[in-house]
């Protein structure tokens, strides 16, 4: 189980740096869609190349995200019958999600979406509308989320595993994201 518990820690630790350099993403697609609204309603210019490049970066920010979302328990639940349940019967039923549905459908998106890319990839794949973009990046980001996914998918069965087992502390609770501490700590001072 230890060396089962280091790859959970590596799988996490990938994913949390995943979803620090994503947090770039979503700066970079503001500035592009700020100024992509700007050129088109203050100068008349328009350009099929900069819309694409912002779906492309909330694609980068969304699919890239999921496992970043789920190593820190962020993710959509419904808790109507697990509040019901002692904590140990809610990791099972946590268990039990992973396994029957997590697992299977982020495996099974994640070969479906691989010929797709690969399509793209060969073929040179570019947008339908004037001066858009090559296709195989906005491709190549459903694969490579889904692996994340899976990936944090097996962490989080591991660790709930481990907690059944009494070999771990409470691997559900609440994750504090210390560049959030410091923005928080940032806005406190400025208030002073």
């Amino acid at each position: 189980m230890k060396a089962l518990l280091g790859l959970s820690r590596a799988i996490d630790a990938l994913n949390e740096q995943v979803g620090r350099l994503v947090y770039w993403c979503v700066l970079i697609t503001v500035l592009v869609s700020a100024a992509n609204a700007t050129s088109r309603y203050a100068l008349n210019i328009a350009s099929n190349a900069w819309l694409e490049l912002q779906w492309y970066l909330f694609a980068a920010v969304f699919l890239l995200c999921s496992g970043y979302t789920l190593l820190h328990n962020e993710h959509i639940r419904i808790d109507v019958l697990a509040a019901q349940l002692s904590r140990r019967g809610q990791v099972w039923i946590d268990v039990f999600g992973l396994v029957v549905f997590l697992l299977p459908m982020s495996i099974f998106i994640m070969w479906l979406s691989w010929p797709i890319f690969m399509n793209a990839w060969t073929s040179g794949e570019i947008s339908g509308s004037a001066g858009g973009l090559i296709r195989w990046p906005a491709r190549l980001l459903v694969p490579l989320g889904f692996f994340l996914l899976s990936l944090q998918g097996i962490s989080e069965l591991i660790k709930r595993i481990a907690y059944l087992r009494g070999l771990i502390d409470d691997p559900v609770e609440r994750h504090k994201d210390p560049g959030l501490d410091v923005v928080l700590e940032i806005e406190r001072e400025a208030r002073k």
